[in-house]
Protein backbone atom coordinates (compact mmCIF):
# COMPACT_ATOMS: atom_id res chain seq x y z
CA UNK A 1 0.00 0.00 0.00
CA UNK A 2 1.02 3.61 -0.56
CA UNK A 3 0.27 6.91 1.15
CA UNK A 4 -2.18 8.62 -1.18
CA UNK A 5 -4.14 11.84 -0.78
CA UNK A 6 -5.07 13.80 -3.87
CA UNK A 7 -5.54 16.96 -1.78
CA UNK A 8 -2.15 16.73 -0.05
CA UNK A 9 0.35 19.52 -0.87
CA UNK A 10 3.91 18.68 0.18
CA UNK A 11 5.12 22.27 -0.17
CA UNK A 12 2.27 23.63 1.98
CA UNK A 13 2.88 20.88 4.55
CA UNK A 14 6.60 21.64 4.77
CA UNK A 15 6.16 25.42 4.78
CA UNK A 16 3.53 25.15 7.49
CA UNK A 17 5.81 22.92 9.54
CA UNK A 18 8.70 25.35 9.25
CA UNK A 19 6.45 28.26 10.20
CA UNK A 20 5.20 26.43 13.30
CA UNK A 21 8.73 25.54 14.41
CA UNK A 22 9.93 29.13 14.00
CA UNK A 23 6.91 30.52 15.85
CA UNK A 24 7.51 28.05 18.66
CA UNK A 25 11.16 29.03 19.00
CA UNK A 26 10.32 32.75 18.96
CA UNK A 27 7.67 32.22 21.66
CA UNK A 28 10.02 30.13 23.83
CA UNK A 29 12.71 32.86 23.78
CA UNK A 30 10.35 35.73 24.61
CA UNK A 31 11.96 36.55 27.97
CA UNK A 32 15.54 36.25 26.67
CA UNK A 33 16.15 39.54 24.86
CA UNK A 34 19.27 38.59 22.87
CA UNK A 35 17.88 35.24 21.76
CA UNK A 36 14.50 36.81 21.02
CA UNK A 37 16.06 39.53 18.89
CA UNK A 38 18.02 37.01 16.84
CA UNK A 39 15.04 34.69 16.46
CA UNK A 40 12.85 37.58 15.29
CA UNK A 41 15.46 38.36 12.62
CA UNK A 42 15.62 34.70 11.72
CA UNK A 43 11.83 34.56 11.43
CA UNK A 44 12.08 37.25 8.75
CA UNK A 45 14.88 35.33 7.00
CA UNK A 46 12.76 32.19 7.17
CA UNK A 47 9.95 33.93 5.31
CA UNK A 48 12.44 34.86 2.58
CA UNK A 49 13.56 31.22 2.40
CA UNK A 50 9.95 30.06 2.12
CA UNK A 51 9.38 32.53 -0.73
CA UNK A 52 12.44 31.21 -2.59
CA UNK A 53 11.18 27.63 -2.26
CA UNK A 54 7.70 28.63 -3.43
CA UNK A 55 9.13 30.38 -6.49
CA UNK A 56 11.25 27.33 -7.28
CA UNK A 57 8.16 25.13 -6.96
CA UNK A 58 6.42 27.22 -9.61
CA UNK A 59 9.38 26.52 -11.92
CA UNK A 60 9.00 22.81 -11.29
CA UNK A 61 11.93 22.64 -8.87
CA UNK A 62 11.30 21.22 -5.39
CA UNK A 63 13.68 22.58 -2.73
CA UNK A 64 13.50 20.95 0.71
CA UNK A 65 13.57 23.30 3.72
CA UNK A 66 16.00 21.11 5.68
CA UNK A 67 19.47 19.70 5.14
CA UNK A 68 21.34 17.28 7.42
CA UNK A 69 25.13 17.67 7.37
CA UNK A 70 27.36 15.14 9.13
CA UNK A 71 30.51 17.25 9.38
CA UNK A 72 32.81 14.63 10.93
CA UNK A 73 33.13 10.89 11.46
CA UNK A 74 34.88 11.35 14.81
CA UNK A 75 33.18 10.91 18.17
CA UNK A 76 34.45 10.75 21.74
CA UNK A 77 31.73 8.34 22.91
CA UNK A 78 30.83 4.71 22.16
CA UNK A 79 27.07 4.55 22.72
CA UNK A 80 25.41 1.14 22.89
CA UNK A 81 23.56 0.26 19.68
CA UNK A 82 25.01 3.21 17.75
CA UNK A 83 23.84 3.03 14.14
CA UNK A 84 26.67 5.27 12.89
CA UNK A 85 29.44 3.14 14.43
CA UNK A 86 27.88 -0.11 13.29
CA UNK A 87 27.84 1.16 9.69
CA UNK A 88 31.33 2.71 9.99
CA UNK A 89 29.87 6.19 9.46
CA UNK A 90 31.50 7.07 12.78
CA UNK A 91 34.81 5.54 13.92
CA UNK A 92 38.02 6.13 15.87
CA UNK A 93 40.28 6.39 12.83
CA UNK A 94 42.04 9.65 12.02
CA UNK A 95 39.63 11.41 9.61
CA UNK A 96 40.80 11.45 6.00
CA UNK A 97 39.42 13.08 2.84
CA UNK A 98 36.63 14.84 4.72
CA UNK A 99 35.17 18.15 3.57
CA UNK A 100 37.09 21.23 4.66
CA UNK A 101 35.50 24.18 6.43
CA UNK A 102 35.68 26.14 3.17
CA UNK A 103 33.88 23.36 1.29
CA UNK A 104 31.18 23.20 3.95
CA UNK A 105 30.92 26.99 3.77
CA UNK A 106 30.20 26.81 0.05
CA UNK A 107 27.52 24.18 0.69
CA UNK A 108 25.88 26.21 3.47
CA UNK A 109 25.88 29.35 1.33
CA UNK A 110 24.34 27.51 -1.61
CA UNK A 111 21.70 26.05 0.71
CA UNK A 112 20.81 29.56 1.88
CA UNK A 113 20.60 30.86 -1.68
CA UNK A 114 18.27 27.99 -2.65
CA UNK A 115 15.89 28.60 0.27
CA UNK A 116 17.04 25.96 2.75
CA UNK A 117 16.41 27.52 6.16
CA UNK A 118 17.60 24.78 8.52
CA UNK A 119 20.87 22.86 8.31
CA UNK A 120 21.16 20.22 11.03
CA UNK A 121 24.82 19.67 11.96
CA UNK A 122 25.62 16.14 13.08
CA UNK A 123 28.50 13.65 13.10
CA UNK A 124 30.13 11.85 14.76
CA UNK A 125 30.42 14.60 17.32
CA UNK A 126 30.17 17.95 15.51
CA UNK A 127 31.92 19.89 18.28
CA UNK A 128 35.24 18.37 17.18
CA UNK A 129 34.92 20.60 14.06
CA UNK A 130 34.94 24.08 15.54
CA UNK A 131 36.19 25.42 12.20
CA UNK A 132 33.03 24.22 10.45
CA UNK A 133 30.76 25.51 13.23
CA UNK A 134 32.28 28.98 13.03
CA UNK A 135 31.88 28.90 9.25
CA UNK A 136 28.20 28.02 9.72
CA UNK A 137 27.82 30.76 12.31
CA UNK A 138 28.82 33.36 9.74
CA UNK A 139 25.56 32.71 7.81
CA UNK A 140 22.90 34.11 10.20
CA UNK A 141 20.04 33.62 7.71
CA UNK A 142 20.27 29.85 8.30
CA UNK A 143 19.54 28.18 11.63
CA UNK A 144 22.04 25.44 12.50
CA UNK A 145 20.83 23.02 15.20
CA UNK A 146 24.03 21.30 16.39
CA UNK A 147 23.34 17.69 17.43
CA UNK A 148 25.94 17.09 20.13
CA UNK A 149 26.46 14.54 22.90
CA UNK A 150 26.99 17.54 25.20
CA UNK A 151 30.26 16.42 26.76
CA UNK A 152 32.45 19.04 25.03
CA UNK A 153 30.49 22.17 25.97
CA UNK A 154 33.22 24.14 27.76
CA UNK A 155 33.75 27.88 28.21
CA UNK A 156 35.31 28.18 24.73
CA UNK A 157 32.21 26.71 23.13
CA UNK A 158 29.96 28.86 25.27
CA UNK A 159 31.78 31.78 23.63
CA UNK A 160 31.08 30.35 20.17
CA UNK A 161 27.37 29.85 20.90
CA UNK A 162 27.21 33.35 22.39
CA UNK A 163 28.82 34.91 19.32
CA UNK A 164 26.80 32.93 16.77
CA UNK A 165 23.17 32.78 17.89
CA UNK A 166 22.20 30.73 14.83
CA UNK A 167 24.16 27.79 16.28
CA UNK A 168 21.76 26.06 18.69
CA UNK A 169 23.11 23.05 20.62
CA UNK A 170 20.75 20.07 20.58
CA UNK A 171 22.01 17.82 23.35
CA UNK A 172 21.51 14.05 23.21
CA UNK A 173 20.07 12.50 26.34
CA UNK A 174 18.40 9.13 26.98
CA UNK A 175 16.40 9.95 30.11
CA UNK A 176 17.62 10.42 33.66
CA UNK A 177 21.05 9.30 34.87
CA UNK A 178 20.53 5.53 34.84
CA UNK A 179 19.21 5.30 31.28
CA UNK A 180 21.66 7.87 29.89
CA UNK A 181 24.76 6.33 31.48
CA UNK A 182 23.66 2.82 30.53
CA UNK A 183 23.60 3.72 26.85
CA UNK A 184 26.19 6.50 26.61
CA UNK A 185 28.73 5.63 29.29
CA UNK A 186 29.35 6.07 33.01
CA UNK A 187 29.38 9.70 34.06
CA UNK A 188 28.02 11.06 30.78
CA UNK A 189 24.72 12.21 32.31
CA UNK A 190 26.50 14.46 34.80
CA UNK A 191 28.67 15.94 32.05
CA UNK A 192 25.52 16.62 30.04
CA UNK A 193 23.69 18.42 32.83
CA UNK A 194 26.86 20.40 33.64
CA UNK A 195 26.86 21.56 30.01
CA UNK A 196 23.19 22.47 30.21
CA UNK A 197 23.85 24.48 33.36
CA UNK A 198 26.73 26.30 31.69
CA UNK A 199 24.47 27.23 28.77
CA UNK A 200 21.69 28.40 31.08
CA UNK A 201 24.10 30.43 33.22
CA UNK A 202 25.09 32.38 30.10
CA UNK A 203 21.45 32.96 29.05
CA UNK A 204 21.76 30.91 25.87
CA UNK A 205 19.21 28.41 24.59
CA UNK A 206 19.49 24.74 23.74
CA UNK A 207 17.33 21.79 22.80
CA UNK A 208 17.44 18.09 23.53
CA UNK A 209 17.56 15.11 21.19
CA UNK A 210 16.15 11.87 22.55
CA UNK A 211 16.59 8.51 20.86
CA UNK A 212 13.31 6.77 21.66
CA UNK A 213 13.49 3.06 22.44
CA UNK A 214 11.08 0.62 24.03
CA UNK A 215 13.20 0.86 27.16
CA UNK A 216 13.08 4.64 27.69
CA UNK A 217 9.79 5.63 25.99
CA UNK A 218 7.68 6.26 29.09
CA UNK A 219 10.42 8.02 31.03
CA UNK A 220 11.45 10.47 28.30
CA UNK A 221 7.86 11.43 27.45
CA UNK A 222 6.77 11.87 31.06
CA UNK A 223 5.76 15.27 32.41
CA UNK A 224 8.36 14.90 35.15
CA UNK A 225 11.28 14.38 32.74
CA UNK A 226 10.19 17.12 30.33
CA UNK A 227 9.67 19.55 33.21
CA UNK A 228 13.20 18.76 34.41
CA UNK A 229 14.55 19.67 30.96
CA UNK A 230 12.41 22.82 30.93
CA UNK A 231 13.80 23.93 34.29
CA UNK A 232 17.32 23.47 32.92
CA UNK A 233 16.50 25.88 30.08
CA UNK A 234 15.66 23.47 27.27
CA UNK A 235 13.47 25.08 24.60
CA UNK A 236 12.94 22.22 22.13
CA UNK A 237 12.82 18.43 22.25
CA UNK A 238 13.38 16.25 19.20
CA UNK A 239 12.28 12.63 19.57
CA UNK A 240 14.12 10.30 17.16
CA UNK A 241 12.86 6.73 16.85
CA UNK A 242 15.67 4.23 17.30
CA UNK A 243 16.73 2.39 14.13
CA UNK A 244 18.19 -1.08 14.86
CA UNK A 245 21.79 -1.76 13.81
CA UNK A 246 21.21 -5.53 13.52
CA UNK A 247 18.84 -8.30 14.57
CA UNK A 248 20.21 -8.20 18.12
CA UNK A 249 19.03 -4.62 18.64
CA UNK A 250 15.57 -4.90 17.06
CA UNK A 251 14.14 -5.29 20.57
CA UNK A 252 15.07 -1.65 21.20
CA UNK A 253 13.13 -0.26 18.25
CA UNK A 254 9.60 1.12 18.81
CA UNK A 255 6.72 -0.71 17.16
CA UNK A 256 3.15 0.40 16.49
CA UNK A 257 1.99 0.44 20.17
CA UNK A 258 5.03 2.51 21.19
CA UNK A 259 4.61 4.89 18.25
CA UNK A 260 0.97 5.47 19.13
CA UNK A 261 1.94 6.13 22.77
CA UNK A 262 4.63 8.57 21.58
CA UNK A 263 2.17 10.34 19.28
CA UNK A 264 -0.35 10.83 22.09
CA UNK A 265 2.27 12.00 24.58
CA UNK A 266 3.69 14.55 22.14
CA UNK A 267 0.18 15.87 21.53
CA UNK A 268 -0.26 16.20 25.30
CA UNK A 269 3.12 17.91 25.75
CA UNK A 270 2.41 20.42 22.98
CA UNK A 271 -0.79 21.41 24.79
CA UNK A 272 0.79 21.76 28.22
CA UNK A 273 4.40 22.92 27.79
CA UNK A 274 5.93 26.11 26.33
CA UNK A 275 8.46 24.17 24.28
CA UNK A 276 8.88 22.97 20.70
CA UNK A 277 8.33 19.22 20.18
CA UNK A 278 9.32 17.40 16.99
CA UNK A 279 9.18 13.69 16.19
CA UNK A 280 11.38 12.03 13.57
CA UNK A 281 10.40 10.34 11.38
CA UNK A 282 6.98 10.86 12.94
CA UNK A 283 3.72 9.79 11.41
CA UNK A 284 4.54 9.55 7.71
CA UNK A 285 0.86 9.30 6.84
CA UNK A 286 0.44 12.97 7.79
CA UNK A 287 3.42 14.00 5.65
CA UNK A 288 2.42 11.98 2.60
CA UNK A 289 5.24 9.49 3.04
CA UNK A 290 8.96 9.54 3.86
CA UNK A 291 10.52 13.01 3.58
CA UNK A 292 14.04 11.78 2.74
CA UNK A 293 15.87 11.89 -0.62
CA UNK A 294 15.04 15.56 -1.12
CA UNK A 295 11.28 15.52 -0.48
CA UNK A 296 11.78 17.28 2.86
CA UNK A 297 15.50 16.87 3.46
CA UNK A 298 18.59 14.93 2.47
CA UNK A 299 21.91 14.09 4.09
CA UNK A 300 25.51 14.95 3.25
CA UNK A 301 28.14 12.69 4.80
CA UNK A 302 31.57 13.90 5.98
CA UNK A 303 33.11 13.07 2.60
CA UNK A 304 30.48 15.00 0.63
CA UNK A 305 28.31 12.10 -0.49
CA UNK A 306 24.66 13.14 -0.91
CA UNK A 307 22.48 10.46 0.72
CA UNK A 308 18.70 10.05 1.14
CA UNK A 309 19.03 10.23 4.94
CA UNK A 310 21.49 9.31 7.72
CA UNK A 311 19.81 5.88 8.04
CA UNK A 312 20.15 5.22 4.32
CA UNK A 313 23.88 5.76 3.69
CA UNK A 314 23.89 5.30 -0.10
CA UNK A 315 25.11 7.86 -2.59
CA UNK A 316 25.75 8.23 -6.31
CA UNK A 317 26.82 11.88 -6.31
CA UNK A 318 29.24 14.04 -4.31
CA UNK A 319 28.66 17.72 -3.53
CA UNK A 320 32.41 18.26 -3.57
CA UNK A 321 32.21 17.84 -7.35
CA UNK A 322 28.79 19.32 -8.04
CA UNK A 323 26.09 21.62 -6.68
CA UNK A 324 23.33 20.94 -4.16
CA UNK A 325 20.75 21.49 -6.88
CA UNK A 326 22.39 18.82 -9.06
CA UNK A 327 22.56 16.50 -6.06
CA UNK A 328 18.79 16.86 -5.62
CA UNK A 329 18.42 15.58 -9.18
CA UNK A 330 20.74 12.61 -8.71
CA UNK A 331 19.74 9.28 -10.25
CA UNK A 332 19.26 7.74 -6.80
CA UNK A 333 17.02 10.51 -5.43
CA UNK A 334 14.94 10.72 -8.57
CA UNK A 335 14.52 6.93 -8.75
CA UNK A 336 13.42 6.75 -5.10
CA UNK A 337 10.74 9.34 -5.78
CA UNK A 338 9.68 8.10 -9.22
CA UNK A 339 9.28 4.50 -8.05
CA UNK A 340 7.23 5.62 -5.03
CA UNK A 341 9.48 3.80 -2.59
CA UNK A 342 9.21 6.78 -0.26
CA UNK A 343 5.43 6.48 -0.31
CA UNK A 344 5.25 2.84 0.76
CA UNK A 345 3.56 2.00 4.03
CA UNK A 346 5.82 -0.05 6.25
CA UNK A 347 6.32 -1.58 9.69
CA UNK A 348 8.74 0.83 11.29
CA UNK A 349 9.95 4.36 11.58
CA UNK A 350 12.28 4.25 8.56
CA UNK A 351 11.06 2.86 5.23
CA UNK A 352 14.48 3.26 3.58
CA UNK A 353 16.15 1.23 6.32
CA UNK A 354 13.53 -1.50 6.03
CA UNK A 355 13.87 -1.53 2.22
CA UNK A 356 17.63 -0.98 2.10
CA UNK A 357 18.14 -3.86 -0.35
CA UNK A 358 15.85 -2.11 -2.84
CA UNK A 359 17.81 1.11 -2.38
CA UNK A 360 21.05 -0.77 -3.02
CA UNK A 361 19.60 -2.28 -6.18
CA UNK A 362 18.93 1.20 -7.65
CA UNK A 363 22.65 1.99 -7.42
CA UNK A 364 23.55 -1.03 -9.59
CA UNK A 365 21.32 -0.10 -12.51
Amino acid sequence: MKYTDSNFSLEKYLTGGVRNVVRGIVASTFFNSEERDYMMKYARASRVSSKKRAEAEKRGEHIPPFLIASITSSCNLHCAGCYARKNDICNDDVPTDQLSADEWGRIFQEAKDMGVGFVLLAGGEPLVRRDVLETAGSIPEVLFPVFTNGTMIDDKYIGVFDQYRNLVPIISIEGHQSLTDTRRGQGVYQRIVNGMQNIQDHHLIFGASITVTKQNLKEVTSDEFIEDLEERGCKAVIFVEYVPVNENTKNMAPEDPEREYLRKQIKHLKRTKNMVFISFPGDEKTSGGCLAAGRGFFHINPHGGAEPCPFSPYSDINVRDTSLKEALNSHLFQALQAEDLLMEEHEGGCVLYERRHEVESILTR
